[in-house]
């Protein structure tokens, strides 16, 4: 794998940008950066710590997970909330989030604070952002939840619940609400983090503590895996102008140094499904 950047406490939330190339989140030291098209690395949002997952929005913005989820717009103007937490309701904020072919928004909920805390773990729930801006329950009984994403026909939703060592999949109706989980996989003592769909719909899975990328095929069954330079591998997504750049994201824990996290680049065997905008109403 090329090291493309390094320097961070916790990378999370790839996702790739084609005007401007990969954005990543540094839950740790707070900030989102973009490495360009030139591979040059840029700071885009200052201060924000805790972004778990990110998605482009079709008016130009970044919608960002964190305590809430939220619209960062592109022309720097106030952050819009697009859907608030509820730390009465057992919600603390949100992880990992994803679109569909639509653009509805799915985002894991979080109740307790999985990082630089001693928070007793509880389950939470994983919500959709409608079309209109509305917002619903889909799912629950969530054990810490990371990576999401919607097969390439739209019938499945893949879900990474880390502290269960389970990847899960339901199945989404038309209006997208979902059916009940079942497991996709049962990925044992390692700890499944972040997903990128491919457009044959194999799963890629970052195995955090596992120093490597699972692929799954459509059936659940393990077709390759990819060792990554640095032991905690939390997120991935595909790149380039062909979607065949896979680039991998790392945290520091068990790097033996702090601020280790670091952004790698290869090429994978086959594109990556492209990650359609956001398309929910704002404000």
């Amino acid at each position: 794998m090329e090291e493309l950047a390094t320097g961070y406490g916790l990378i999370e939330g790839p996702v790739w940008d084609d005007s401007r190339g990969l954005i990543y989140s540094d839950v740790i030291n707070g900030g989102v950066f973009c490495i360009g098209l030139d591979d040059k690395v840029s700071q885009i949002i200052e201060h924000r710590r805790g972004i778990g997952g990110m998605a482009l929005h079709e008016n130009g913005g970044i919608v960002v997970s964190g305590r809430n989820i939220a619209l960062k717009p592109s022309d720097g103007g106030g952050t819009v909330v697009l859907l608030p937490d509820d730390p009465d309701g057992g919600c603390i904020g949100f992880n990992d989030i994803t679109t569909d072919a639509k653009g509805r928004i799915y985002a894991g909920a979080l109740s307790f604070r999985p990082v630089g805390s001693d928070d007793t773990p509880k389950p939470a729930d994983l919500f959709l952002i409608d079309l209109d801006g509305s917002s619903r329950k889909v799912g629950g009984d969530v054990m810490l939840t990371n990576g999401l994403g919607v097969s390439p026909d739209g019938t499945k939703l893949y879900h990474s619940e880390s502290r269960r060592g389970l990847i899960r999949v339901y199945d989404v109706e038309a209006n997208g609400d979902l059916g009940p989980h079942r497991t996709f996989v049962d990925t044992g003592d390692v700890t499944p983090d972040g997903l990128a769909m491919a457009v044959d719909g194999s799963v890629w899975v970052a195995m955090a503590d596992g120093g490597r990328v699972d692929v799954f095929e459509p059936d659940g069954k393990l077709r390759r895996s990819i060792p990554c330079p640095l032991p905690m591998a939390t997120s991935l997504c595909f790149g380039g102008s062909d979607l065949m750049d896979l680039y991998v994201v790392t945290g520091s824990r068990n790097s033996g140094r702090d601020n280790a996290g670091t952004v790698y680049r290869t090429r994978a065997d086959v594109a990556g499904l492209p990650m359609a905008p956001a398309a929910v109403a704002i404000g």
